[in-house]
C-alpha cells in the first residue's frame, strides 16, 4: 500500500490506520520512490500537500492501472487536476477561523450524497460533522468534467468529496479521516475498503503489517 504526500504527519497517520486495516504501508517520498515504487503496491493513498510536477502523474498512472485510489486534503485537489479541473481557490470558514482550542481543527457539516460510492464505502449518506483545515477548495465551477461531486459543506456549497464513475475505486475527500480523533469512527471504512480493493488484484503484493520489510 503506497502513501504519497510531501507532508510527513499527514503520511504518519495514513499509515497507521492502514496497518490497523491489516496492510503494509510504504510512503513513496521522493520522485524516485514514487516511479519505482507503483511497481510495488496494489493501491495509494494521497494524502497532505502534494508535489503536483511529481504526484500528478503518479496519481494519472495509478488510476490508468485500475489501482484504488483515495484521495485525501491536498490529494483531493490533485485528483480534480489532475483529470482536467481546475485549481482550488480561497474558501472562507474552513480553516483556522473558529477552530477548536484543544485538536487546531475547526469543524463544519456536510452532506454526503446517498447513493453515491462515499456513502456506501461508509456506510450512510446524509448530514455529517467533520474537520476542516483548509483554507483553500474546490467550488462546482472548477470540479473537473470527469468526476461526480459525492459532497458538499453545508455552509458555502464548496466540494468535500470528488469520485470517479469510470473507475471502480477512485475517491478523494477535502476532510482528513486520517485524525481519527477529529472523526466519526466510521470514516475509517475508507481505509478498510481501500484495503480489501487492494486484495482482490491479481497478484496483491499487500501484507499484514506483521509481515512488512519497508513499512513507515
Amino acid at each position: 500500500m503506497g502513501v504519497v504526500s510531501a507532508d510527513s504527519a499527514s503520511a504518519d497517520a495514513c499509515a497507521d490506520v492502514l496497518e490497523r486495516s491489516g496492510a503494509r504501508a510504504a510512503r513513496l517520498a521522493t520522485a524516485r520512490e514514487s516511479r519505482e515504487g507503483l511497481q510495488s503496491v496494489d493501491a495509494v493513498v494521497f494524502a497532505g500537500d502534494q508535489d503536483r510536477a511529481v504526484h500528478g502523474d503518479l496519481l494519472t498512472r495509478s488510476i490508468d492501472a485500475g489501482m484504488a485510489v483515495l484521495c485525501i486534503s491536498g490529494g483531493l485537489w490533485l485528483l480534480n487536476e489532475a483529470l482536467g479541473g481546475q485549481p482550488p481557490g480561497p474558501v472562507d470558514g474552513h480553516g483556522p477561523v473558529g477552530h477548536d482550542r484543544e485538536t487546531g481543527s475547526a469543524y463544519h457539516r456536510i452532506f454526503i450524497a446517498p447513493g453515491s460510492k462515499l456513502a456506501a464505502v461508509v456506510g450512510s449518506g446524509g448530514i455529517v460533522r467533520v474537520n476542516s483545515r483548509h483554507g483553500v477548495g474546490i467550488r462546482p465551477a472548477h470540479k473537473s468534467p470527469l468526476l461526480l461531486a459525492s459532497a458538499y459543506s453545508l455552509q458555502d456549497g464548496v466540494i468535500e468529496a470528488l469520485e470517479s464513475a469510470e473507475h471502480r475505486w477512485v475517491i478523494g475527500v477535502q476532510f482528513q479521516p486520517e485524525i481519527r480523533g477529529e472523526m466519526p469512527p466510521h470514516f475509517d471504512r475508507l481505509f478498510q475498503s481501500l484495503v480489501d480493493r487492494a486484495r482482490e488484484r491479481p497478484d496483491s503484493v499487500g501484507l499484514s503489517p506483521g509481515d512488512a520489510t519497508d513499512g513507515l
